[in-house]
């Protein structure tokens, strides 16, 4: 399994997020969501990106800004235009003074801004929670990371450009599934590049024998592997496997293997799978024996984290 599809595998968007904005300068909206990530697409015009702290981004036509939250950010014709609007946590829109402008700045299906035709067009998509395994990937994020045209260029732009704006059934489902795929191409990209400082499991997956023994425990997170098994399979002694494997990715490989199984069940938690099938499922013998390790990764129990996390 590739590094960034088995990150990304559990933690899929689900009703994300999905615009099409439309403005003409001058034009300010500070975003103070918390989402876990935006994705930010320029198709025309130009925008800058302002972070709270660090640098501002400007992005042209077939740029890409991902966005790392919680911290929030300026999108912008230029970095001293003051905010026209504030997004909140459930995509609640306001005027800076407080009042509430949900609907006014609608301009289609999936359309907002303050003219169709505007002189900036960016597609916008926004992950609402964050899922436990994504956690170990956005953790490798900058909070602001930008990819231009000339080192990015990716067909899913057009595509979603055009199914964006569609109105038909099961839609949503169609528009999440392209997001995911713009953020894996992305992220992809990203981490080929000299400045991105992959992760170290991102690096580890090129081993011809720590990258082995990663893609059996994401592909089988079930089986009751052991050093030794694991050893067995990448053809090398149970010392070299937690030598390497601890020097390549910064934890052993025991440890590893906990903490994606515990992050697979905090991403099942979402749903409504009982705690029994969720733990056979990851690795565990039972209910029991996933809520002590849940417990004590976690600090609450897996009904609790569920009632938090759902509720």
């Amino acid at each position: 399994m590739d590094a960034l599809a088995g990150l990304l595998e559990g933690p899929r968007a689900r009703g994300a997020f999905m615009i099409r904005a439309c403005f003409e300068p001058p034009w300010s909206i500070r975003i103070e969501d918390r989402a876990p990530l935006t994705v930010m697409v320029m198709v025309r015009g130009d925008a800058w990106v302002i972070p709270d702290q660090g640098e501002p981004v400007r992005l042209r036509p077939g740029d890409l800004a991902i966005a790392r939250g919680p911290d929030p950010y300026t999108c912008a014709d230029a970095p001293g235009t003051p905010p026209q609007a504030l997004i909140l946590p459930g995509a609640e829109c306001r005027y800076p003074d407080g009042r509430s402008l949900n609907g006014s700045m609608d301009l289609g299906v999936r359309t907002w801004g303050d003219r169709l035709d505007g002189s900036a067009v960016m597609l916008i998509g926004t992950y609402l929670w964050q899922g436990e395994i994504s956690g170990r990937l956005l953790n490798a994020l900058p909070p602001l990371l930008c990819l231009t045209a000339d080192v990015w260029d990716c067909p899913l732009t057009l595509y979603l450009m055009d199914e964006i704006v569609r109105d038909e059934p099961g839609q949503e489902v169609v528009l999440d599934r392209l997001l995911d795929l713009l953020v894996i191409a992305a992220l992809r990209a990203w981490f080929s590049r000299p400045e991105a400082e992959a992760p170290a499991w991102y690096r580890a997956m090129a081993d011809p024998v720590v990258g082995r023994v990663l893609r059996l425990v994401q592909d089988d997170p079930a089986h009751p592997w052991t050093v030794a098994s694991l050893a067995g399979k990448a053809g090398v002694s149970r010392a070299a496997l937690a030598r390497r494997f601890t020097e390549l990715v910064g934890e052993p490989p025991m440890t590893y293997l906990t903490g994606w199984r515990l992050g697979l069940a905090a991403d099942a938690l979402r749903g409504g799978e009982t705690l029994d099938a969720i733990a056979r499922r990851v690795g565990y013998g039972g209910a029991f024996a996933l809520s002590s390790a849940f417990k004590r990764v976690y600090g609450v129990s897996p009904q609790e984290y569920r009632a938090r996390v759902v509720g």
